[in-house]
């Protein structure tokens, strides 16, 4: 269930900041961390059933699931990392796309996804507010001024003047956008490193059991009814 939320956070939080993602092989760490946390419902009931009916080839099938499950999620942390990577690239060759899609008029995609990152992460414009100066939007519209995203929370009368910076966002948007997508792909990363080593825990007490049945005639003797001498 942690796995699966996991996986829906980032796809979540993702969708807020598609438009300056152009790489959707990105979220491959996402769809198979959600995938192996489905699985894992599976798993555990094989895992239990096999327990308490003390089977071994369902002891030995559980053990074999756990290691392609755990060699699956050392393959999502390998991929989170190398994603974790491209992320500055990505943003850094989408962002000035986005910024020139820029309408501010009509509610269109590219608006709602720069005033949606401006206002939730308090930020303006790619590297600082100047950067509007070079938007094809701040050309168009010739007042001198920023969309109102760019404003301050805390200040009510903010028109988005350059006139006024001190009433703007100071710090860019690019630097900010990088370092959330990264926290989010290293939440994948870490909850796929702690339930591999939970899975590795999983493992060993299922060898120990499967060592111990095979080891003990006496046990198995008391299970099937019969005696020892």
């Amino acid at each position: 269930g942690i796995l699966c939320y996991v996986g829906a956070y980032v796809f979540i939080t993702y969708d807020d900041y598609d438009h300056f993602f152009e790489d959707v092989y990105t979220l491959i760490p996402a769809v198979i961390i959600i995938a192996v946390g489905t699985l894992l419902f599976i798993i555990g009931l094989i895992g239990c059933c096999a327990t308490i009916r003390e089977s071994r080839c369902g002891l030995a099938t559980f053990v074999i699931i756990l290691l392609l499950v755990f060699i699956t999620e050392v393959v999502v942390v390998v991929l989170g990392y190398i994603y974790r990577a491209k992320v500055e690239d990505e943003v850094d060759h989408s962002i000035r796309k986005v910024y020139n899609r820029y309408n501010g008029t009509n509610p269109d995609a590219a608006s709602r996804a720069i005033d949606y990152v401006q206002r939730q992460l308090r930020c303006c414009g790619i590297h600082n507010y100047s950067d509007w100066e070079n938007t094809i939007w701040f050309k168009q519209t010739k007042n001198n001024s920023v969309p109102l995203s760019c404003c301050k929370a805390a200040l009510s009368n903010c028109t988005g003047s350059l006139t006024r910076p001190m009433d703007l966002y100071s710090e860019g948007c690019e630097a900010l956008v990088v370092k959330k997508l990264q926290e989010i792909m290293m939440y994948v990363i870490w909850a796929a490193l702690a339930f591999a080593a939970i899975q590795l825990l999983g493992m060993l007490c299922a060898c120990i059991v499967l060592c111990r049945r095979s080891r003990d005639p006496a046990y198995e003797l008391l299970i099937a009814g019969g005696t020892y001498a």
